[in-house]
């Protein structure tokens, strides 16, 4: 490819609104635009990096057997109302309507779309077990698109569903999924963890989510410095043996003045007890008016996902204070277990659950109790109790193996195990080998394929440009003469094209009519594996050679390059 027909246009200085490094790069280097505000267009360079990476995930794909199809993107919005997602998914989901007033929106992801195809078509077991994925646009509605290609309202995603009679079956495809993404990840260059993720609005049993740290990252990976846990911050979990400390001598309970304890620290100081002595109380809620007041220790916050996930919910919230005042007749900072309303649900954290003698709010405005105990002032049943806090960095992992260390990361994937979250409201059901109607079992599996070149930009790229992985760049090589009205070096850069191209590999040719200075920077911020500068000793067949990732340069002959490209191109 000639340089002078590439639709390539660079940028010299970085737009101000463009906050990462990822995002100022693919600008600079004329790989992105703007179109609106979290919609991109992909130039040339980009589609074709785009395209390498869509080659490798079929072929992955194509390993484990899985269908490649393709779906409408504008969906009607009564396979959503059928699945209840329609009015849970939130703000993010676009809906419209048609002329004839018919409600649709716009696909941020399928599960509904291909349960409702494949419950159609497949009625027998003996069909199963299936998988089918497309390459596709998805649409969020994003609130706040920010980072370039790291969060967006329209990016492309693979999207895989699996279909089988059996929950041994999905767990076969699961793990088949998690190595097809390992090898799709390994190929494309990319650096990351495997790690606990939550479910949120795809509903499920268990996922696992793969995580590219990297410090534009908008999530918090916890992972052990000892052992391979990992998790979400979202999921992560810390150590924590339960006590019996029943035995324990119980003091007598007694409510006190506080006026100006709002605050754990403030309460820890007034009493001379350490917060993890002390209970914080807050009342969250859910989409239908559910309500829960949630325990834990001074020392540690509540985990909204841990809790959504524990009651079931699609999502939580914390309480507005109106509410807060209404329920429990106190603002917050003097809220507390005892006394409860019977229709505000009591959740206690496990390290909360162990406390004999605390300290917390009497739901009174200025006052608390000290010396609560459970089952005497408060009643617990062991249902109620479980991990409702957020880890914190240097706490033992959950293994016991090591302690919790904290990083960036952007999420490049997920896989779902969803059972029949789906199948059951779509009615996607097979006849067994028994000849009984059972709902088929699903999961779903997804990558980021737009979000990839951010990805990889964030952990390659240097104070240059761009450094693209020999499996996934635009061009392998990049021919640069110094002086194209040279005509030795025009014919060995035109050798050189050909020498490459019968190496199996694609070369970009630099045919401008421009300086060397130029031609140089240009070369390293698009971030070719490897540059063939054809200079002043064109006439004694030499070439420059230059690594990309690694910065070293040296001569060599022109007719020993085509010798040496697998192995630049292997590294």
């Amino acid at each position: 490819m000639k340089q002078t027909q590439l639709f390539m246009p660079t940028l010299r200085e970085v737009p101000a609104d463009a906050e990462v490094k990822s995002h100022q790069l693919l600008l600079k280097a004329g790989y992105i635009r703007p179109v609106s505000a979290g919609a991109f267009a992909y130039l040339p360079l980009a589609q074709r990096v785009l395209n390498k990476v869509e080659a490798i995930v079929r072929e992955e794909m194509a390993a484990i057997n899985a269908n490649e199809m393709l779906v409408p993107e504008i969906l009607p919005a009564e396979l959503w109302q059928k699945s209840g997602r329609y009015a849970t998914y939130g703000q993010d989901l676009y809906k419209f309507k048609n002329r004839q007033d018919r409600d649709f929106i716009l696909g941020p992801t399928h599960e509904e779309t291909f349960t409702e195809l494949i419950g159609n078509d497949i009625k027998s077991y003996k069909k199963l077990p299936l998988v089918v994925y497309q390459i596709q646009q998805k649409f969020r509605d994003e609130g706040r698109p920010r980072f370039g290609l790291l969060r967006t309202r329209e990016f492309i995603m693979k999207d895989a569903y699996s279909f089988t009679a059996d929950y041994e079956g999905l767990d076969a495809i699961f793990d088949q999924m998690e190595g097809a993404y390992r090898n799709i990840f390994d190929r494309v260059g990319l650096s990351y963890r495997a790690i606990v993720g939550d479910a949120g609005a795809m509903g499920g049993s268990d996922s696992k989510e793969f995580s590219a740290p990297a410090a534009a990252g908008e999530d918090i990976i916890a992972y052990s410095d000892g052992s391979d846990y990992a998790a979400n911050l979202e999921m992560a979990k810390d150590f924590y043996e339960r006590v019996d400390r029943s035995g324990e001598a119980q003091a007598e309970l007694e409510k006190i003045d506080t006026p100006n304890a709002k605050t754990i620290e403030e309460l820890s100081e007034l009493l001379n007890r350490p917060a993890e002595e002390l209970v914080k109380t807050i009342l969250v809620s859910g989409p239908e008016g559910e309500l829960a007041a949630v325990v834990t220790t001074g020392d540690f916050e509540v985990n909204l996902v841990k809790v959504q996930n524990f009651l079931g919910l699609p999502e939580v919230e914390l309480a507005d204070e109106a509410l807060v005042q209404e329920k429990l007749g106190a603002s917050f900072g003097s809220l507390g277990p005892v006394g409860l309303p019977e229709d505000v649900k009591l959740l206690v954290d496990e390290r909360a659950a162990d406390l004999v003698n605390f300290a917390a709010g009497a739901n009174e405005d200025g006052k608390h109790y000290l010396n609560i105990n459970w089952n005497r002032d408060v009643d617990l049943a062991d249902d109620q109790v479980a991990d409702f806090r957020t880890a914190k960095e240097g706490d033992l992992a959950v293994d016991g193996k090591g302690k919790l260390v904290f990083t960036r990361g952007i999420e490049i994937g997920h896989i779902f195990k969803l059972g029949t979250r789906y199948s059951d409201a779509l009615g996607a059901k097979v006849l067994d080998q028994n000849g009984r109607s059972i709902d088929m079992i699903m999961g779903c599996y997804g990558i980021g394929i737009s979000r990839l070149l951010a990805a990889v930009t964030e952990q390659k790229a240097d104070d240059k440009g761009l450094v693209w992985p020999a499996a996934i760049a635009p061009y392998e090589v990049h021919i640069v003469p110094v002086n194209m009205k040279d005509d030795a070096q025009a014919a060995l850069a035109a050798d050189l094209e050909k020498v490459v191209a019968d190496a199996g590999f694609e070369s970009l040719v630099d045919d401008r009519k421009e300086r060397a200075g130029v031609k140089f920077a240009d070369s390293e911020l698009i971030g070719l594996p490897v540059r063939l500068t054809v200079g002043k000793k064109a006439s004694e067949g030499i070439v420059e050679v230059t690594l990309r990732q690694s910065g070293e340069s040296f001569d060599m002959p022109a007719s020993e390059i085509a010798a040496h490209l697998n192995e630049w191109l292997a590294k």
